[in-house]
């Protein structure tokens, strides 16, 4: 009923003619505007107006907030003789503004709406208020609850200063740097992210109880003329406005804010007039099309873009075009008479400017003023400028820090290296001390007071540095252009804002050879110490770039820098070559495009220093999601030196086992089978006999349900699904009830894929039928069932999975937090890259997150041969502490002899080690490594189209995970083809530099 109420008297109130469907703006709902009170309260006041004074309250005038008899007289005139219905105030001292607020208030037979234009909180306009960060800087910060806090924040000092509207926020795209007048009031150049931010921050306002007012529609982002002094042209189409200019407030108004300020500007696929008195603008498209139910205002009737272009009688125009409230008509008499006699001629009824005065009235009924407001002066400033509000600027300026690029991969800054050079540009020799300071805690430093006198001598020492930081305060740094780009390019330069950036024209040519350009955006000693902290590796910054700098980076581009983020060194300092490393990437987009692996993560260690670290591509070749460094990879038969072993030496380290022992001693399964007397080291060397594969899924299969044989070497009536170059599995199967169920019990906890769970009986029957397995002799025969019976062993010496010891002994401390078995426990689908597009063991659906691995799918995820999903950078620490004798961190995990055993112990009839892989030196052309693998290295590699390669002799990591078995594996093999692992590692094997 309350609903119907609310339609009914919106429908008599607003003068756009709309669907009673479309969104009734939250002010009204908030402020209970449907209720008998508020329309009782409208229709007296209504019923005792006069038409000049119906007119007046759709007039919002400004005055300046100067205590002087001539300004309060302006006041008195505008109140009582022109009826306004509300002021804004220009910008002046706080303390006049509420006595002349109080003044007026108190002649206002009607309360006046006091509206205030602070864009960027009160400081925009008075002095001794809080300043918050400016919207270009905001549009950079991720979380969109601190601009819901902000808007909220704005709204309670509004509300403590007698203020209603807020003519705010900007709702422009700027996507013009030569913009004059937005630029910088603007939340950026990426449409999505302004409509958001517009949204988050008038939200906020309007749940303190404070209108939003967005502007300047329909858009004034892609302009080169300021409306303050003449009319700007859009010359564009309607889809162009309709993606970019009109985006935010098409947002805006689904979202139901209640304010639209409409701007002075020419858009002639919109309207031959000026939009802000533009019926085509206005009344159809901004107010039937679009559906805005708020109030309409124009902006300031009194600027050059609107005034001059027009002859005479605006305001009338204004009106009929659909404005709701005129704001600031350059003489407010002549203006008024204007509307009343367009009324009195016809050309503007006086129905109409019923409706629209019902409207205002309404609104100032829900925005808190049927009763006329008083301003305590007293304590204000102490009120307004809260310690909880200097917390949130904090908060904001904090949540703005930018790492716009970070191509040399240069942050966060290596402690350990000396020779780093900061350049202070600024109005002071002072000027960035703090920053200079802060980082001096974790970085040997020095530091240089730009001058443009001593350009020469400046150049001079920084040519002797091995990294420069280019710390900039003002604008002087333009002084110092010619010189920094001179700079050689192997000298890494970082480009530190401690400044808000006002214009992005030709900053590309500072930032395109930049090995990282952080923009701190202020001064503030805080925000200095977070920089300086940021650069360092010890505080977080995920703010993203809000607008374009010409065509080197798009609005939304950054990166994110965390604590203990893994940097990025300069391969130069450890010996290496960047120049020949970069040949890496060719090789890597050489296999995207031909479609070896949709995209991989590539890492190298040298002297466990990261010093190549890079994601290519995206999770498939239908996604345009990218691979990032974080992203999950099905690592396959990785799992075998990365988890399997790892337990292994472990419990061979504590005396556990001996390599002579037979496994059927610590797997009891195996007794009185012909595995019984195949020992731990036949197993590790694969030189059991045990076959290579064995489908132990035949097992859960009902074979009842099909008809004909399982495989066919080619494609019938009913085999279509291709698993292999000349093999076709059955089209319908069904797995057997007793084993397969769709939900998860307590026996039926292994789960295979989405709703398919195994009886807890199936792990032991696949020990079982490995028991039952043929058996041959103890030549080379690599074999995934080997370790299955070593994670056998591993559990039950340990009493535990070996998912849970390897996360106790090994991944916890050593910090592999994106490393699991079973990885949709733990992370989200979105952050594991998808394996196959279909599996037909698992009816069809797509594999992302569920090992690919038959064998380890049907053991319920974790198995000793596969199963372990992780990322390249967690991989490398693995077998960075192999290498470093089993130390890593300063922690020991293993003892140096056990790790010298493993990596140096070699299979005399084959290449392998125990339980690694290694290069091989009697057949280069069937080995797994680059010819220039020495033979000391040790890994693995995966079916999914990963490998990991441990050097010792050359103190080298390399990890290369992909997915490349996407979307089936039988013919993508492109990834073998191509010879893609071993060339990479080739060339780090030629980065090395001779000494």
């Amino acid at each position: 009923m309350r609903k119907n109420v609310l339609l009914f008297v919106l429908s008599c109130i607003i003068g756009c003619h709309v669907a009673l469907a479309q969104q009734v703006p939250n002010v009204l709902q908030q402020g209970k505007a449907d209720s008998r009170e508020c329309k009782a309260w409208v229709d007296e006041r209504l019923s005792g107006m006069s038409l000049k004074e119906k007119i007046g309250q759709l007039f919002i005038h400004t005055v300046a907030p100067i205590n002087t008899p001539v300004n309060k007289k302006n006041i008195h005139d505008a109140i009582k003789e022109y009826k306004v219905g509300g002021l804004l105030f220009s910008g002046g001292q706080l303390s006049n503004q509420i006595l002349l607020t109080n003044y007026a208030q108190e002649l206002a037979e009607v309360p006046l709406f006091i509206t205030f234009d602070g864009e960027w909180g009160l400081a925009m306009r008075l002095k001794g208020t809080p300043s918050f960060p400016k919207n270009r800087v905001l549009g950079c910060i991720q979380d969109n609850e601190l601009l819901y806090e902000y808007g909220k924040e704005v709204a309670r000092q509004c509300k403590e200063l007698g203020v209603q509207i807020n003519f705010a926020p900007v709702a422009d795209v700027d996507i013009n740097p030569r913009n004059p007048v937005i630029n910088t009031r603007s939340f950026g150049g990426d449409p999505k992210n302004v409509a958001q931010k517009v949204i988050a921050y008038s939200r906020g306002l309007e749940d303190g109880g404070v209108l939003s007012v967005s502007k300047h529609f329909p858009g004034h982002g892609d302009t080169e003329v300021d409306s303050h002094k003449a009319l700007p042209v859009l010359n564009f189409n309607r889809a162009r406005l309709d993606s970019i200019e009109l985006y935010p407030f098409r947002e805006a108004i689904k979202a139901g804010l209640g304010g639209v300020m409409v701007g002075h500007l020419e858009v002639p696929e919109l309207g031959e007039r000026p939009a802000s008195i533009s019926p085509q603008i206005i009344n159809n498209l901004l107010c039937q099309e679009l559906g805005f139910q708020g109030l309409v205002f124009t902006d300031a009737l009194e600027m050059k873009g609107i005034s001059p272009n027009q002859a005479g009688n605006i305001c009338a125009q204004a009106l009929m075009a659909g404005n709701d409230l005129l704001l600031a008509p350059r003489n407010l008499k002549r203006e008024l008479d204007g509307v009343l006699a367009a009324v009195k001629s016809g050309k503007l009824s006086e129905e109409l400017i019923t409706e629209k005065c019902r409207k205002v009235l309404t609104y100032k009924y829900a925005l808190g003023l049927k009763d006329k407001p008083h301003i305590q002066l007293s304590g204000l400033e102490k009120r307004l400028n809260r310690p909880e509000t200097k917390d949130l600027i904090l908060r904001l300026q904090k949540a703005a820090v930018t790492v716009a690029t970070n191509a040399g991969g240069v942050l966060p800054l290596n402690s350990k290296l000396e020779g780093t050079v900061v350049l202070n540009i600024g109005k002071s020799p002072s000027s960035g001390l703090t920053f200079f300071n802060r980082l001096q805690n974790s970085i040997p430093l020095s530091r240089i007071v730009a001058s443009p006198e001593a350009m020469e001598s400046i150049k001079r020492q920084l040519l002797n540095s091995k990294r420069v930081i280019v710390v900039i305060s003002s604008d002087d740094y333009k002084k110092y252009r010619t010189m920094l780009n001179s700079l050689p390019d192997d000298l890494p330069v970082i480009y530190v804002y401690l400044m808000p950036l006002k214009s992005m024209l030709n900053m590309e040519e500072y930032w395109k050879k930049a090995a990282a350009v952080v923009l701190g955006h202020s001064g503030e000693m805080a925000i200095q110490e977070r920089v300086a902290d940021v650069m360092a590796g010890k505080a977080v910054a995920d703010g993203r770039l809000s607008v374009a700098v010409a065509d080197l980076l798009k609005p939304g581009d950054g990166v994110t820098m965390a604590p203990k983020m893994l940097p990025v060194f300069k391969p130069e300092d450890y010996g290496m070559s960047s120049k020949v490393l970069k040949q890496i990437d060719e090789i890597a987009l050489e296999g995207i495009k031909a479609k070896a692996y949709p995209g991989c993560q590539i890492l190298i260690l040298k002297d466990g220093k990261p010093i190549y670290d890079k994601s290519f591509g995206t999770f498939t070749y239908e996604s345009s999601r990218k691979v990032e460094e974080d992203d999950l990879y099905d690592l396959a038969s990785l799992t075998k030196t990365t988890a399997t072993l790892l337990a292994v030496m472990k419990l061979y380290d504590e005396g556990r086992f001996g390599l002579t022992d037979r496994i059927s001693r610590y797997v009891p399964a195996l007794k009185g089978t012909n595995k019984e007397r195949v020992t731990i080291e036949e197993l590790l060397l694969h030189q059991s006999g045990i076959p290579a594969f064995w489908p132990f899924y035949k097992a859960a299969i009902d074979q009842d349900s099909y008809e004909g044989a399982f495989y066919k070497a080619r494609p019938d009536a009913h085999h279509h699904m291709q698993i292999d170059t000349r093999l076709f599995v059955i089209d319908k199967f069904e797995y057997k009830k007793d084993l397969m169920a769709k939900t998860f019990s307590g026996d039926y906890p292994l789960q295979v894929a989405d709703s398919m769970y195994l009886h807890r009986s199936f792990r032991d029957s696949v020990v079982a039928q490995i028991g039952r397995t043929p058996l041959k002799d103890r030549s080379y025969r690599y074999s995934c069932l080997n370790f299955m019976l070593l994670k056998e062993m591993v559990e039950n010496m340990t009493k535990m999975p070996i998912s849970v010891y390897l996360e106790k002994e090994f991944y916890g401390p050593m910090g592999m937090t994106r490393t699991s078995y079973l990885p949709l426990r733990r992370f989200k689908k979105e952050e594991i890259v998808p394996t196959v597009k279909a599996d037909y063991l698992r009816k069809g659906g797509m594999l992302q997150g569920y090992v690919h691995d038959e064998s380890a799918a049907f053991m319920g995820g974790v198995s000793g041969n596969a199963g372990l999903f992780s990322t390249a950078r967690d991989v490398a620490k693995v077998y960075q502490m192999l290498i470093d004798g089993g130390m890593y961190e300063g922690r020991r995990y293993l003892s140096k002899e056990t790790c010298d055993l493993f990596l140096t112990h070699t299979s005399k009839i084959s290449r392998r080690g125990l339980g690694f892989d290694k290069p091989d030196m009697r057949n280069t052309a069937k080995s797994p490594c680059a010819a220039e693998a020495p033979k000391e290295v040790v890994g693995h590699t995966g079916f999914t189209g990963t490998c990991a390669w441990a050097d010792p002799k050359n103190h080298l990591v390399y990890v290369f995970l992909s997915n490349r078995i996407y979307p089936r594996p039988f013919d993508h093999k492109q990834l073998m083809r191509l010879n893609i692992r071993p060339r990479i590692q080739q060339v780090m094997y030629q980065a090395v530099m001779k000494r």
